[in-house]
């Protein structure tokens, strides 16, 4: 029988980082993380000596199960940079060992591992899974084994040592991880039903259903029964979370993982690079010549020639890309590729267009002018892909190796295959009109910047320490000892042990005190409260006031990077800092927004929030008259929908009435289910189903609308906003019936939240237009979502409002009127 070697590589990357004093190289790269990864995976490829290898590893986008289940790995903490570092390098190095990668966008690697393994099954090939995480020991069969990675010594298991040292068999283990949760995944499992007693239920009745077949009229404790009684809905929730899929669409044939050995040239370069002198010699490397021919890596493409000053002579209808390297810039066109020293460039880039990569990040340096972009391209052509980077479409549309000497002529070769592409499928406005022009809006914007006031926020910051404390001091009161509040293990032996509170979830490693839990209990327990204002507090605090201080430039200016090619609905994102997450839900929070301030005190900000464009969109798209003539008559929506929805005249609409309704307004633009919206309000599963079915009483059209939406999904493969926009949905034709669901809401939402994301952004581009035509002083330098924020100089602050109140709300013709609220202010509190 053959063997097949399936990795996790994320697990085993994060065991060896831990598991590696730090190691760095001369160039200060973190490397031991990379050398403790390669060093295990050899131990295993001479141990199985596989006929076939992969390597599965996750992705940074949302799973389905995230998009299920919000909760879901809520409580993870972000990969610590040093290891995030290594990735990459990682992943080439495992290739290079003759590992195939396999990532695949909305699943994990448990579901990519599971699959491989049911595929080498029908082809009469074993399977041995390596990996940290347990999870996998529910795929052993008689055709896997699971190679389970521990401190000491790893361990093999089959079918006969799991049942052994379990108790039971590897299918029943995914009953018992739906009965006890999985703390380190945030899945709840039944409140108060530990390992242990999961563990001895399924061995007992031998399945979930079974379990609740039974329990009833069985001899358990009434207080298990009336734990299994209120945990039962959560039980089929975390059973569903905690199972791996088995046909993830890969599309990948046994015959294309075959194993091939190592990649000597490339492994004994990259070890080289990181001062692997050990694995180098351990690997058998010595000697291995790492020099590469001329077009070894790119043989389709040539090199540019190496002019001081080799600037392409370009006639009005000639294609020219550009790349631009440490020293110079890369050009072809016209079948030649030119280099040229950047001090020679002088307005060339000015003077022309180019086709270029990441437009956005070359205004840093350089003026150009750009009619194509291929990184901006790939985006609009595939939204839901994990990188556009041009060595990733390079490999991947082109088959070619990313080499930067040619890399002009790799980018003229995309924009050929793509402007192909775009036209074809009618989004080549979507390129050309929006994304391009926006990020020249947003290269603007982030170098003007957002000025902070630092002295306020140091000040803020005692005063977040001073409640940190008092929080403490009431936390120490109601607990009767001092102790750990930030210590999971600590808090949970006070709540769940000496004050014996409700729904105490015991793991492994503690008891469970995610945000879930506590929130379930805040209602009655003051110091629970205190516990989750506190976590506030110490959030704001460290990760905002201080984190703040820490990216603020020398002036006090913090500058946010606008990401366009994250959102798989084309919303922009922001990092460094994300000025997108400011809070704005509590009052404390709030605060913040008092210590963004104008770079002078002559200055104001002007900050403009679209009305409720999403549901704006909706009714629109819908064309729903009643949605419409209700947003017509300048009456609270929310009031108007419960009005309708619970049958009572506005005037008796209660604050609870309405809270509900704009859940439910609100929750079906997001394709929300009755489950999703229950666990919103804190209601039942069956008042939730009767608010849905009474709203859609209320707008019928939205029903029908939404009905279309999805069937014209599955016909065509994909969702389509209001302008052309395209995003895929492969999971429409899925198998596996919770990925379909998950499609279908997808199919419902992206049309009206990308037709909402399009809006801005043709309002940011129409607002940046007009500011700088009228020439005032005043200039765009935030967007949040739907609200743009100017800063503008006092004498012409009014003039600036109205032109951000006209541009944004005549961005689009609708059939009702958008409506932006506009307000000027010292500070963004103020303005907003």
């Amino acid at each position: 029988m053959k063997k097949l070697l399936i990795v996790d590589g994320n697990s085993i990357l994060n065991r060896a980082f831990y598991g590696i004093r730090p190691l760095s190289n001369s160039e200060g790269l973190p490397t031991n993380a990379i050398y403790g990864m390669m060093t295990m995976l050899k131990k295993h490829l001479d141990a199985v000596k596989p006929d076939y290898a992969v390597i599965a590893y996750d992705l940074k986008a949302k799973t389905f199960r995230h998009k299920m289940c919000d909760f879901y790995k809520a409580n993870r903490k972000p990969m610590p940079e040093d290891l995030a570092i290594q990735l990459p390098y990682a992943k080439e190095c495992s290739a290079f060992l003759g590992f195939h990668i396999v990532e695949l966008e909305g699943f994990e690697a448990d579901d990519i591992i599971g699959t491989v393994t049911r595929l080498s099954k029908s082809s009469d090939v074993h399977s041995y899974v390596l990996t940290g995480d347990r999870d996998s020991l529910q795929l052993i069969n008689d055709n896997t084994s699971v190679i389970l990675v521990k401190n000491k010594e790893d361990v093999l298991y089959n079918e006969s040592t799991f049942v052994s040292e379990y108790g039971v068999t590897p299918t029943q283990y995914i009953d018992v991880k739906a009965i006890m949760g999985d703390s380190s995944d945030n899945i709840p499992g039944v409140a108060g039903i530990g390992e242990k007693g999961a563990f001895k239920l399924i061995s007992e009745f031998g399945s979930l259903d079974k379990l609740y077949e039974g329990y009833l009229d069985s001899s358990l404790s009434q207080g298990m029964k009336d734990k299994l009684t209120n945990g039962k809905e959560m039980a089929y929730v975390s059973k569903t979370l905690a199972t791996i899929i088995l046909d993830a669409p890969i599309n990948k044939s046994l015959s294309e993982l075959t194993y091939n050995g190592f990649d000597t040239k490339n492994l004994s370069a990259a070890f080289s690079r990181f001062e692997f002198s050990a694995l180098i010699k351990k690997f058998g490397l010595e000697g291995v010549s790492v020099t590469r021919t001329a077009n070894e890596s790119t043989p389709c493409f040539e090199k540019s020639t190496s002019h001081s000053c080799g600037l392409p002579s370009l006639k009005e209808n000639d294609r020219c890309s550009v790349y631009f390297s440490d020293d110079k810039a890369h050009f072809y066109t016209n079948g030649t590729s030119y280099a040229c020293e950047i001090d020679c460039l002088g307005n060339f880039l000015s003077e022309h267009k180019f086709i270029c990569h990441d437009v956005k990040s070359i205004l840093k340096n350089h003026n150009i002018c750009a009619e194509f972009d291929t990184m901006l391209a790939g985006y609009v052509i595939s939204p839901g892909d994990s990188s556009y980077a041009l060595d990733t479409l390079s490999s991947k549309l082109l088959g070619v190796d990313f080499d930067e000497a040619s890399a002009a002529q790799i980018i003229y070769s995309l924009y050929e295959l793509m402007l192909d592409k775009l036209t074809q499928t009618g989004t080549l406005n979507i390129l050309t009109d929006i994304e391009i022009p926006l990020a020249y809006v947003l290269s603007d914007m982030e170098k003007e910047g957002f000025m902070v006031d630092l002295d306020g926020l140091n000040a803020f910051s005692l005063y977040l320490t001073d409640v940190e404390n008092a929080c403490k001091e009431r936390i120490y009161m109601l607990a009767g000892e001092e102790f750990n509040i930030n210590s999971p293990k600590q808090l949970g032996e006070i709540l769940f042990e000496k004050l014996m509170l409700p729904h105490g979830k015991k793991t492994k490693t503690g008891y469970s005190t995610n945000a879930e839990i506590l929130e379930e209990l805040a209602s009655e327990y003051q110091i629970v409260r205190e516990v989750l204002e506190y976590r506030k507090v110490v959030k704001l605090n460290g990760t905002y006031c201080q984190g703040l201080k820490k990216v603020a430039d020398e002036n006090g200016c913090v500058h946010t990077t606008f990401n366009q090619t994250v959102a798989v609905t084309g919303r922009l994102s922001s990092t460094e800092p994300n000025l997108q997450n400011i809070p704005i839900k509590t009052e404390l929070g709030r605060e913040l927004r008092k210590f963004f301030i104008t770079k002078s005190p002559n200055r104001v900000l002007i900050d403009a929030d679209y009305s409720q464009i999403e549901l704006k969109v909706l009714a629109h798209m819908s064309n729903d008259e009643v949605m419409i003539n209700a947003f017509k008559s300048g009456a609270d929506i929310h009031t108007i929908t419960a009005s309708e929805v619970f049958g009572v005249p506005q005037n008796e609409v209660t604050p609870e009435m309405r809270k509900r309704a704009k859940a439910v307004n609100f929750g079906i633009v997001y394709g929300i289910g009755s489950f999703s919206l229950s666990k919103d309000l804190g209601i039942t599963l069956k008042e939730a189903k009767q608010y849905i079915e009474s709203y859609f009483m209320t707008y019928p059209k939205i029903r029908d609308y939404i009905d279309s939406l999805v069937l014209s999904a599955k016909e065509n493969g994909y969702a389509k906003t209001l302008f052309g926009r395209i995003r895929y949905i492969p999971e429409l034709t899925n198998k596996n019936k919770m990925l379909q669901a998950f499609g279908e809401r997808a199919a419902m939402n992206s049309p009206i939240q990308g037709t909402a994301a399009d809006i801005i952004k043709i309002a940011m581009i129409n607002v940046d237009k007009a500011l700088k035509a009228s020439k005032i002083d005043a200039r765009l330098i935030l967007q949040v979502h739907d609200e743009l924020i100017v800063e503008a100089d006092k004498s012409c602050c009014e003039t600036a409002l109205k032109i951000l109140k006209e541009e944004m709300e005549n961005a689009i013709l609708l059939s009702l009127p958008l409506t932006a609220e506009a307000a000027i202010g010292k500070n963004w509190f103020d303005a907003k």
